[in-house]
């Protein structure tokens, strides 16, 4: 395959750090050089251009090129459901998620939103996810399908689901097992796929089928696993009355063997210092997610508990009780969340938690998040100067740091010109078309 120089304002974090500021890494007219999917070189455009000059150029010298963006916590059945009004977290999955979900039986119907979600991610500039899919084990294998075809880095697992919700959307503790296991073996560490044990909350889980899932999580100890915890005040006090032999909610997923490095919590906002200490312990991760939060009423986060403690935290979007696909932008709201918790959320520190920050937590350091030599080739090309307000806002000059909280609180879609996976383009907004020409 032919190499391919790519050149523009290049960012990124080569290790896991806390020092944001001193450990960016940052090419001013840079350039990537690609070859079979993967970046095999980084540097000054000068330098690499002479050593490589029959590689073939792309050139974005004047838009910012970042590692593709990273999701940890996501829905994609709920795509449709995006910014229905006016609930809190239980009626909410009663009203319109479950109502959503059903509708993932049919296989065609799940093919479509499959490639309709992934294309908006991808035109947010999102290149990897951790996804739940419905209870269907078919909308799981759509989604698998449809990411392959893109090559994109997925996580993603079936919900698992035997009580609390409606008859026609439950599986059983048996089913769950089975069908979570061949998709393990179907997917798991195929291509860029990866699976994750997926019950949606402890409420909508018996404790067999909590008890067969964490089966498979001891079985399977390299797969991921995803669910809620300490979403809202009302779940925390029902999971109470389902499991009292538990002291906290965490304990109910430590009892089942789903505390452990790559395993990711969504939400985790009420959580108790002891409940801080046992994820800290644990390696798992918890997931920011803050328009869910916010548009649920469901509370607000507090990174400097999470910093206290030591957890790794990630960002993420939660579409679709979450009210925007674009990461940056729903890094603008976590910022305003810590304003309110009086922690200081930098927009460095914000851009590491969506790359190699991410990457880290969840043990793909070595794949994404970063442009290390031998690291897939996913990057995210973005326009900082968009429309008038952003050109007015953004100076030529601007830094990095202050050219992306800009468009934490102004950017969106449109702010991405391009999104390449695995060296190729699987995103161009129209009127940037020629930069590949």
């Amino acid at each position: 395959m032919k190499q391919q120089l790519i050149r523009g304002a290049i960012h990124h974090y080569p290790h896991a750090t806390a020092d944001y500021a001193a450990d960016l890494q940052s090419f001013t007219d840079g350039a990537m050089l690609i070859e079979s999917g993967k970046i095999i070189a980084l540097g000054e455009y000068n330098e690499l251009r002479g050593q490589y000059p029959a590689a073939a150029l792309t050139d974005y010298r004047d838009y910012l090129i970042i590692p593709g963006l990273i999701d940890t916590h996501l829905h994609f059945p709920q795509t449709e459901i995006i910014a229905k009004y006016g609930e809190q977290l239980l009626t909410w999955l009663d009203n319109f998620t479950f109502p959503a979900e059903g509708q993932f039986a049919d296989p065609a119907l799940s093919a479509r939103m499959a490639d309709f979600f992934l294309n908006e991610c991808l035109k947010n500039g999102t290149t990897t996810g951790l996804v739940y899919s419905s209870v269907h084990k078919t909308s799981t294998e759509a989604l698998f399908e449809a990411a392959s075809a893109r090559n994109m880095l997925t996580v993603a697992g079936k919900v698992c689901m035997d009580r609390h919700c409606p008859d026609w959307l439950q599986d059983t503790p048996a089913s769950a097992q089975r069908d979570s296991a061949e998709l393990i073996e179907r997917y798991h560490g195929k291509g860029r796929n990866y699976y994750a044990l997926t019950p949606r909350f402890a409420p909508t889980s018996s404790s067999a089928q909590m008890a067969a899932l964490g089966e498979l999580a001891q079985q399977y100890d390299d797969v991921f696993i995803q669910t809620h915890l300490s979403e809202n005040h009302d779940e925390i006090a029902w999971v109470k009355t389902l499991y009292p032999d538990c002291e906290d909610y965490l304990a109910v997923y430590e009892k089942y063997h789903m505390v452990r490095p790559r395993a990711v919590y969504g939400h985790c906002i009420h959580l108790s210092d002891s409940e801080w200490q046992r994820m800290a312990a644990s390696g798992a991760v918890a997931a920011f997610c803050p328009t869910s939060n916010l548009f649920l009423g469901s509370g607000l986060f507090e990174m400097g508990k999470a910093e206290q403690f030591n957890v790794p935290v990630t960002l993420a979007t939660d579409v679709g009780g979450g009210t925007s696909f674009n990461l940056l932008r729903t890094l603008g709201e976590a910022y305003k969340i810590c304003q309110l918790r009086q922690f200081k959320l930098s927009a460095l520190q914000g851009f590491y938690m969506l790359t190699q920050g991410a990457a880290h937590s969840l043990g793909l350091s070595d794949k994404i998040g970063n442009f290390n030599v031998g690291s897939d080739a996913d990057f995210v090309v973005l326009n900082p100067r968009f429309d008038p307000l952003t050109t007015l806002r953004v100076k030529n000059d601007s830094s990095c740091e202050d050219a992306l909280f800009a468009l934490t609180m102004l950017g969106d879609d449109r702010a991405t010109v391009a999104t390449w996976v695995a060296g190729q383009p699987q995103y161009i907004q129209q009127e940037h078309a020629d930069a590949l020409a």
